[in-house]
């Protein structure tokens, strides 16, 4: 397959640590191949001014919401954002807090082809037990709602292809939601979901993520119980 002459990686971040520098660093560094990259804080406020400066003179391009607004909203900015300044290029949305390398990240961009989702997948046996239980569940009911297998639907490291950013910025959802809603989109539109194996990296136990637990969990559920719903009406019409 050939390979991307260039990547465009977006990273919504919240309260960004070092790692975010790091990671930064070694994809505007990278021999060859640099990547673009675009930040989108979410809300950080002025704790995050320092980090956020020391990236933008590394050379990314740093956006920020005023307020936190949401994962999902974070992602639509980053891609209306990408389809105005970088038109015709996929992007590659992916962690900042350490989880995903600049090794993982070129794996998922190059397999990235138009009307294709490409997905980095973790190996379960990998997770720690909350997060391996949550996401054997949500694989099963998505495929109960769906017909489709997805092996992690909960991964924040994914390809899109420019012909489909203008579509994903009309999807709905404003924070964790907003990811299986894309999945949840590609099921019901036909778009192929491709996956690429990578490590499962948790870094001090996982504390860089903002996953609130009951609450954005329930965030998740609703839209495959409404889909399912939706669908099984549709089979009885």
């Amino acid at each position: 397959m050939p390979r991307l002459e260039k990547t465009i990686v977006l990273l919504p971040v919240f309260k960004p640590g070092p790692h975010l520098s790091e990671l930064v660093t070694a994809l505007l560094g990278e021999v060859g191949q640099p990547a673009e990259v675009v930040i989108v804080d979410d809300g950080t406020g002025a704790a995050a001014d320092a980090r956020l400066a020391e990236i933008e003179a590394l050379g990314g391009t740093v956006l920020r919401h005023p307020v936190n607004r949401g994962k999902g909203v974070a992602l639509k900015t980053g891609f209306g954002h990408i389809r105005s300044r970088y038109p015709g290029f996929a992007v590659v949305c992916a962690d900042g807090d350490g989880q995903h390398s600049v090794a993982d990240i070129r794996a998922v961009a190059d397999r990235c082809r138009p009307g294709r989702i490409v997905l980095g997948v973790r190996r379960f046996d990998r997770m720690p037990p909350r997060s391996r239980f949550g996401n054997t569940l949500t694989q099963a009911v998505f495929r109960a709602a769906t017909g489709r297998t997805v092996t992690d639907t909960q991964t924040g490291l994914r390809a899109y292809p420019a012909d489909l950013l203008g579509p994903l910025c009309a999807v709905p959802g404003e924070r964790f939601e907003y990811e299986m809603n894309v999945l949840l989109h590609a099921a019901a539109t036909g778009h192929p979901i491709d996956e690429v194996p990578i490590p499962a990296t948790y870094l001090e136990g996982n504390a860089g993520s903002h996953f609130s637990g009951l609450a954005d969990s329930a965030r998740i559920y609703l839209p495959l119980l409404r889909y399912a719903l939706l669908s099984r009406r549709a089979a009885v019409n």
